[in-house]
């Protein structure tokens, strides 16, 4: 028989949605067993077979479901830290990129870099977020745009699932730049579709993605990648609307997509069509903060359609060098003003939908047992504090 465990003494914000605000449960107990959750509910009311199992008292802490970071460019090579300078001493994107800067020059490093060298440099970074009480990481490939790099890319995204203890879920993510000198339909034909339907073959794809703008690729040539993603049965998500609107928000909406990403400037319209087909809106805020922009997502046109909205780190080497989950949920409520609850929710149950995934983001039977135990007092504290890490312990499938 799996083991069992009964957690006491705690406050569960359970984030099952309800009239109660966070689906908070005050003096309550959770039932674990195996890596599962059997059964949340106030202390008092404990079923009788978990009254004599190991009992773990969380010394009234708060506990939340595990957080989810669901948009993230973990592995590459190299780092744009000059780049940073640059800009800050007055070099436009022209001038940065004519010198060898930009994704260009990720793409060279990542291109360079061995498979041990970007695994070696990814943990890091994993490691931060899980000691955020992150229990699931998505992380893409896209700064190989050769066949080559993009699988070396994936095989490091399902080794660190194999080291760590958290779950990763991987994004193909070829169309993600024109190679220097590259024509956008050919790249696609000869490089980005054969790289994914390689991908594939090695089992090394979850979802696939796109980054649909001006700088990259059209509506056009992002619906030929999803309807190669379509043939082989695997889910989409797009970066859509982030520099300007191009019509990718109902591209993806119209292929059913589990997310649109960014979303800047993404309209009412799009809203409704995002709530049609039950794709998630998926909130960047480093990287609006990073490249200083000044269009927010239409986050009260999200509310109103019913719109999901998740929250990740977007965490890059360029336009989003943000390695904390935690920090990304204050930029989201103080960027964007999502409400704290709207920033949990957006990195546990909101999270967890945008990466198609029904077996976690919140506290209830049958789910999976990650959960996340935290030194604070009520769950607006998360988003609250800047730069403070209240973690206490992490349980992930049931172990601590």
């Amino acid at each position: 028989m799996p083991d069992r465990l009964l957690l006491t003494d705690l406050t569960a914000a359970t984030m099952v949605p309800g009239t109660v605000a966070y689906g908070l449960i005050a003096q309550a107990a959770i039932c674990v067993e195996g890596a599962a959750i059997r059964w949340v509910g106030s202390a008092g009311d404990v079923p009788e077979e978990f009254r004599d199992v190991s009992v773990r008292s969380l010394g009234g802490r708060l506990v939340t479901p595990a957080l989810i970071d669901c948009h993230t460019h973990i592995v590459h090579g190299g780092d744009r830290a000059r780049e940073f300078e640059m800009r800050l001493e007055g070099a436009s994107y022209e001038e940065i990129a004519r010198a060898g800067g930009g994704i260009v020059s990720t793409v060279s490093a990542t291109r360079e870099a061995d498979e041990e060298s970007l695994l070696s440099d990814a943990l890091p970074r994993v490691d931060a977020l899980i000691a955020e009480g992150v229990g699931c990481i998505e992380i893409k490939s896209g700064y190989g745009l050769d066949l080559e790099t993009e699988l070396r890319m994936m095989r490091v995204a399902r080794r660190i699932g194999e080291m760590r203890p958290v779950t990763v879920v991987t994004s193909f993510l070829g169309a993600h730049a024109v190679p220097a000198g590259e024509d956008a339909d050919r790249y696609i034909d000869e490089v980005c579709l054969p790289a994914l339907e390689a991908a594939h073959a090695e089992g090394l794809v979850d979802a696939v993605d796109g980054f649909c703008e001006g700088i990259a690729f059209d509506t056009a040539q992002i619906a030929r990648v999803f309807d190669r993603a379509a043939v082989l049965g695997l889910p989409v998500k797009l970066h859509a609307e982030q520099l300007s609107h191009m019509g990718s928000t109902a591209l993806a909406a119209r292929y059913g997509a589990l997310s649109a990403d960014h979303v800047e400037y993404a309209t009412e319209e799009d809203a409704r069509a995002l709530a049609q087909a039950g794709s998630v809106a998926v909130l960047l805020p480093g990287a609006f903060y990073t490249l200083r922009e000044t269009q927010t997502p239409p986050v009260q046109a999200f509310r109103e359609a019913g719109v999901p909205m998740a929250v990740g780190t977007d965490l890059n080497p360029g336009s989003s060098p943000l390695g904390s989950l935690l920090l990304a949920m204050n930029m989201g409520c103080t960027l964007f003003r999502l409400t704290p609850e709207e920033a949990l929710a957006g990195t546990t149950r909101h999270a967890a939908r945008a990466l198609g995934l029904s077996d976690r983001g919140e506290i209830r039977a049958g789910l999976r047992a990650d959960l996340a135990v935290w030194d604070v007092k009520t769950p607006a504290e998360l988003s609250y504090r800047i730069g403070s890490n209240p973690l206490h312990t992490r349980i992930f499938g049931g172990h601590s």
